[in-house]
């Protein structure tokens, strides 16, 4: 197994007598887009603010390339880039210009580099006009460039689609991917469940500063079922449909569309038998949506009660 470009051992963060986040304990791979959910104020942004040395910890230590951000913390931030809000860039010069400038904070990053970056980010086009003309999705592929000037094996961004409009995020979920594919790790903070879904591996959901529950994508979203599929099923006769499912003791329900039937997918081809085999004529078998990251979000972090 590949050494873990971030890990972090029961981590803490007090504020005064408040407890803010406790017990975080993740692990973040080369060549992966990790997903951190929660909700507001569930310790997303306090969380990422110890990782990138913003806000001391209180207790447990963070590991990034195996070097501890609490007694090595040079080393440690030599392997980061980051965008945590909002990318700070210099309004009244040209994004080649902040590049630049950017670019003498590091050793070994020279024109090429910048260039470089700049082809990743799909800028070449505006590289020379001043920021302040930017629309809100250039200046966030600005400072992703910004943040890729040193090759860093980790790259954490807090909500960096928030204001994008559906092209602009689309763009930047494939622009993570890509970094993930040439081996970076991409540590991703936003509250937007569907876009999390499409472009993550694995997701971390927070909630009143502790972790929930830790999977990838596939895993969390067949928590609803363990697993199984949801067909809607049409015969010759659904009323006897369903008493054939429920002899086969799976849940099912009849309405006009037809038997909605949850099961395992194995037996599947084993319902099949069983209608036809009770000489029924079946019409259609639909498999429905199953349950999305949204609503797994939702009952893991207890929204469901509340809204219920």
């Amino acid at each position: 197994m590949p050494e873990m470009v971030l890990r972090t051992e029961n981590l803490r963060k007090d504020i005064g007598s408040k407890n803010i986040v406790s017990d975080i304990n993740l692990d973040i791979r080369p060549g992966e887009v990790f997903g951190f959910l929660g909700p507001n104020g569930a310790g997303k942004t306090t969380t990422i603010r110890m990782i990138v040395g913003l806000s001391k910890i209180t207790q447990g230590d963070i590991f990034i390339s195996g070097n501890s951000v609490r007694s090595r913390f040079r080393e440690a931030m030599r392997d980061v880039g980051c965008i945590v809000e909002n990318p700070e860039l210099y309004r009244y010069m040209s994004g080649l210009d902040n590049l630049r400038m950017f670019a003498r904070l590091y050793k070994g990053v020279g024109r090429e580099r910048v260039d470089e970056v700049v082809r990743i980010v799909h800028l070449e086009d505006a590289i020379r006009d001043k920021v302040k003309t930017y629309s809100l999705g250039m200046k966030q592929r600005l400072g992703l460039a910004q943040a890729l000037l040193h090759r860093p094996r980790l790259l954490i961004l807090d909500e960096p689609t928030n204001g994008l409009d559906p092209a602009g995020i689309r763009e930047m979920r494939t622009l993570f991917r890509d970094l993930a594919d040439q081996g970076a790790a991409v540590f991703v903070s936003s509250h937007i469940l569907s876009e999390m879904q499409m472009m993550c591996d694995r997701v971390g959901i927070i909630n009143h500063g502790r972790m929930v529950a830790v999977h990838t994508v596939e895993e969390l979203t067949s928590l609803s079922d363990g697993g199984g599929v949801q067909l809607l099923v049409r015969t010759g006769d659904n009323a006897a449909a369903l008493q054939c499912m429920n002899g086969l003791q799976m849940k099912a329900s009849l309405d006009s569309d037809g038997v909605h039937v949850a099961t395992a997918p194995e037996r599947v081809p084993e319902l099949v038998r069983a209608l036809v085999g009770a000489g029924l004529d079946v019409y259609a078998m639909d498999t429905q949506k199953t349950r999305s990251l949204e609503d797994v979000f939702m009952k893991l972090t207890g929204e469901e009660k509340q809204n219920g």
